[in-house]
């Protein structure tokens, strides 16, 4: 099949993009600071999704995030809580505050690999349970074999099943599309990638799932902006990103920033746009700010 994003007028060129990465990387001391460190902890899907989660240990966690506002007053809270679909309804019961969003990931996660008619149902059961945003996988096996017709027909699956689970309960919810961008490995494949969850519905799309050995990168995250930018430009739709696996420091989350603020502006610098998926990330943005150690999560 044809390459995706030679319609949208984009090709990735990776001797450009690493020079670009260099001047940001050398700017980060100059844009880190408190407030931006702040707009970074607003940005997070604070993330649970262990072989060994429980109903316990999934509501402590809900437990510190309604505390957050009391033991930090002068921070926002986190975007969402995201876990495996099966916790979705206790992490809506217990949450305190509906701004911060229920996010599950489905579809199979994190391999794809399954009949589609389970990863439709996984989706819906998601919706049903509370999810307010659910996050699936491209099918690598489909995608890495040129089958793009099949991969994005499993998306819209997807995007479709959500979107009816979701009009019974008078709601939308939110599907980010995660393309595993260790293994897509070339910024062509992962251009393509981006396109085509783009046009098959995606609200975001999404480095990684963090269970790979090559997750979230700056150079990966940097096609996908441009990605983003040139789909905004031919179809006026806004869709965001979201950098996930691997962000475990201060500055890894200032790189993203700055790359986002780069590629796409500011008005892509808030959560309805930009997201990071993290576990360790929130204590890192706390003590930076904080500027002692702190571990809260």
């Amino acid at each position: 099949m044809a390459d995706l994003f030679v319609k949208y007028g984009f090709a990735p060129d990776k001797e450009a993009i690493d020079r670009s990465l260099d001047i940001l990387s050398r700017n980060l001391d100059n844009v880190v600071s408190p407030q931006v460190l702040k707009d970074c902890f607003s940005l997070m899907d604070l993330t649970s999704l262990k072989t060994t989660d429980t109903e316990e240990s999934i509501s402590k966690l809900v437990a510190k995030v309604n505390a957050f506002k009391v033991d930090y007053p002068d921070y926002p809270l986190p975007a969402s809580i995201c876990v495996y679909p099966n916790f979705a309804a206790l992490v809506r019961s217990r949450r305190s505050d509906p701004e911060v969003h229920v996010t599950t990931v489905a579809g199979c996660f994190p391999t794809s690999q399954s009949y589609l008619e389970v990863k439709v149902k996984e989706c819906e059961m998601a919706v049903a349970g509370g999810a307010d945003e659910v996050d699936i996988v491209l099918a690598l096996n489909s995608f890495l074999a040129g089958d793009f017709a099949s991969a994005g027909k499993e998306i819209r699956a997807m995007r479709e099943a959500i979107d009816k689970a979701a009009a019974r309960e008078h709601r939308r919810v939110i599907l980010k599309v995660i393309l595993e961008t260790g293994l897509l490995v070339s910024p062509e494949n992962i251009a393509n990638a981006s396109f085509l969850a783009m046009e098959e519905g995606a609200d975001f799309i999404k480095t990684s799932t963090g269970k790979v050995e090559v997750n979230a990168t700056p150079s990966a995250a940097y096609v996908m902006c441009q990605c983003i930018k040139a789909f905004y430009e031919k179809t006026g739709r806004k869709v965001g990103f979201k950098a996930a696996g691997g962000l475990s420091t201060a500055m890894d989350a200032v790189c993203y920033y700055s790359i986002v603020s780069s590629v796409l502006g500011k008005e892509w610098l808030n959560k309805d746009l930009f997201r990071f998926g993290v576990s360790r990330l929130g204590n890192s943005l706390l003590s930076s700010i904080e500027q002692k150690t702190v571990a809260y999560f």
